[in-house]
């Protein structure tokens, strides 16, 4: 069993459909006013049929009041870095210290490319991420004298001004799956951030994939608590009676989560489905009966 401490954090995961453009920000706002903690987008730059997310992020931004905002997660190789690093802590010091980072190496490659981007194999990606993470939290460094040089294989910084300062430290957190993901998001992430969907086995997953992460944030000189562990979780229903994970009544729902925080150390739920009655449903009930039973059992 593995039980990190966190605080829990419930959200949702919204698609940013171009033809239906005022149905993300409604969504958002359905978020926000349903008192959860996260509304996040999905960044597929090279998608003609979806909004740009940078752009979505600042508009949903103004249009709610306590819902923190990512992308889930921010495409890199269409995002240059220290470019990134500006509009991220733009973004926090207007929404009152609201967005995180949610960042990933790249897919779609072929999409990317035809945008204009860099084909990287996997193994370059990692790389390319490690080099980015490292010139976005220098940029926000505004402690530290003198310009942000960085001189790697992938991006190159030389003498770029420091700032603006976020209006919070903004986590990064980052979208893994295969081991040299794992152990990057254990070094230098704030969070790990995948799709329950996309796990090799499912919840079977979790012990050796958090091992992975744990490992290398040891190896590092870090807890394995520094690293927050969020999960998407896409295909989710309400119904009379439990057929799987976040499909069937309330109670399943909420001793589910409990079981995946207190067994997994899972401490943020983020649902797709872009239905806002569920959005409701689940800020209303779910999130409060799941934080009872986490608060509960850790009393004892």
């Amino acid at each position: 069993m593995t039980d990190y401490g966190h605080d829990l954090l419930f959200g949702s995961f919204v698609t940013p459909t171009a033809d239906r453009p005022q149905q993300a920000v409604d969504l958002a706002v359905t978020t926000d006013r349903s008192g959860l903690d996260l509304v996040t987008f999905q960044d597929h730059p090279y998608q003609a049929s979806f909004l740009d997310t940078s752009t979505l992020l600042a508009y949903a931004a103004a249009r709610t009041e306590n819902v923190h905002l990512s992308a889930n997660v921010t495409s890199l190789p269409l995002r240059p870095p220290a470019v990134l690093a500006r509009a991220a802590a733009s973004l926090d010091l207007l929404s009152g210290g609201r967005f995180e980072l949610g960042l990933g190496a790249g897919a779609f490659w072929d999409g990317i490319a035809a945008m204009g981007g860099r084909r990287l194999t996997a193994g370059e990606g990692v790389e390319a991420l490690r080099e980015a993470i490292a010139v976005i939290r220098d940029l926000w460094d505004t402690d530290t004298r003198g310009g942000v040089r960085h001189h790697g294989r992938y991006y190159e910084v030389d003498g770029a001004k420091r700032g603006p300062r976020p209006a919070h430290d903004i986590a990064v957190w980052v979208g893994a799956y295969k081991p040299r993901m794992l152990a990057l998001t254990g070094a230098v992430g704030d969070g790990w951030l995948p799709s329950m969907e996309y796990l090799p086995r499912g919840a079977e997953s979790l012990p050796e994939m958090n091992a992975r992460v744990d490992e290398a944030a040891e190896a590092a000189g870090r807890a394995p608590s520094d690293v927050r562990r969020l999960m998407n979780f896409m295909k989710v229903r309400f119904s009379p009676t439990s057929r799987g994970l976040l499909d069937g009544p309330v109670q399943a729902w909420s001793e589910q989560i409990a079981g995946l925080a207190l067994d997994h150390g899972l401490s943020a739920f983020v649902i797709g489905g872009d239905d806002p009655a569920t959005i409701e449903r689940f800020g209303a009930e779910v999130a409060p009966a799941a934080r009872e039973l986490v608060a509960r059992e850790r009393g004892r």
